[in-house]
């Protein structure tokens, strides 16, 4: 019984809460390794390669 729909923003907003993820992009060239937008990213290729 996993979850059928997954949203790639909820749990990139629990990584933000819990301190992983900085709250805004800092727009460095290279990306830095907490940056929200990286981990979006992620978090949606995350879930493409599962489904």
């Amino acid at each position: 019984m996993g979850k059928k729909h997954a949203d790639p923003r909820k749990k990139v907003r629990k990584l933000m809460k819990a301190g992983k993820v900085k709250k805004k992009c800092c727009r460095s060239k290279p990306r830095c390794k907490k940056c929200p937008v990286l981990a979006l990213q992620r978090a949606k290729a995350e879930l493409a390669k599962a489904a």
